[in-house]
């Protein structure tokens, strides 16, 4: 499993879905800023995306678009129709001239979620080619279950689009060059590697020349390296993995005293003070409370 995947299983990511229908007629989209993360899915068909002082783009039959932070955005179809504006059941407009659109609102469980959306860019597409298989085989599947009339549908329809959203933000990270911060990191040929002898090895007492040799670069090329690529020192990486973790741990409801341990520190006193400092609340609140907590 690679760095970015531990990333995204630790973030946990829920989507509820808002949207999924034929949009037929003379239509057009305005959707206006919340800031929460969102995506549209164009299962069938395709729209012109109009993002203000960000720029527009040509959405094809299985593109995905997704604002990390959503902005205020206008979608409309590509060709002319006459008629009003629609929104049909895909299951009842197979035939009708439209475009098939599949939206939702994503949100992180975990407060680690903060780095890996600052580090995004304001909105982004990830075309399905030869590239994204995994784009098309979902695109496929979400379109089946679209299709059916049951009512398991929609709870099958969510997990799939967090299915969707976890091989987009790896995709995204693994392949393009946009990636800023911590993120890119995780797609550094050389510095990955240590990235993630960390996550594999959260306790162990990591020194920089530990990390470095993981890496197979210098000491001085690591950090220097590691700094210009994220704007962090390693040790200021592995301090945050650790907290992260051990935050996900606490609220799965483990022990301080387990958990500590777990995150290598060797007293539960060191660790919850640790704690304290980064999430500014206590590790028992969050254990008992298994709420959220803001990232410092």
């Amino acid at each position: 499993m690679s760095a970015v995947i531990d990333l995204i299983d630790l973030v946990r990511l829920r989507v509820d879905i808002y949207h999924n229908a034929r949009v037929c007629g003379d239509w057009r989209l305005v959707q206006h800023s919340d800031g929460e993360a969102c995506f549209h899915l164009s299962t069938q068909g395709g729209f012109i995306l109009d993002v203000p002082s960000h720029g527009n783009w040509l959405v094809d039959e299985g593109d995905l678009v997704i604002f990390p932070k959503e902005l205020p955005h206008t979608m409309v179809p590509v060709d002319s129709f006459c008629g009003s504006q629609r929104h049909l059941p895909i299951s009842d407009a197979q035939h009708i001239p439209g475009t098939s659109m599949l939206c939702g609102r994503v949100t992180f469980l975990h407060s680690s979620s903060q780095q890996l959306l600052n580090a995004l860019p304001a909105v982004f597409v990830i075309r399905m080619s030869d590239d994204t298989p995994w784009l098309l085989r979902l695109n496929e599947m979400l379109l089946e279950e679209s299709l059916a009339s049951s009512n398991q549908a929609n709870a099958i329809l969510n997990r799939l689009t967090e299915l969707l959203m976890s091989y987009a933000l790896r995709h995204f990270v693994e392949h393009e060059s946009r990636s800023s911060g911590v993120l890119a990191l995780y797609s550094h040929r050389h510095i990955s590697r240590a990235i993630k002898a960390i996550h594999d090895q959260p306790a162990e007492i990591w020194s920089l020349a530990a990390l470095a040799s993981i890496a197979n670069m210098s000491r001085t090329r690591f950090a220097q390296t590691f700094r210009r690529v994220s704007g962090w020192t390693p040790m200021r990486y592995l301090a945050w993995w650790r907290m992260q973790l051990a935050w996900s741990l606490l609220h799965s409801g483990k022990h301080v005293a387990n958990v500590a341990d777990e995150v290598g520190y060797k007293s539960e006193a060191a660790f919850s003070r640790a704690f304290r400092k980064h999430f500014a609340t206590s590790a028992g609140v969050v254990r008992r409370s298994g709420h959220g907590v803001t990232m410092d």
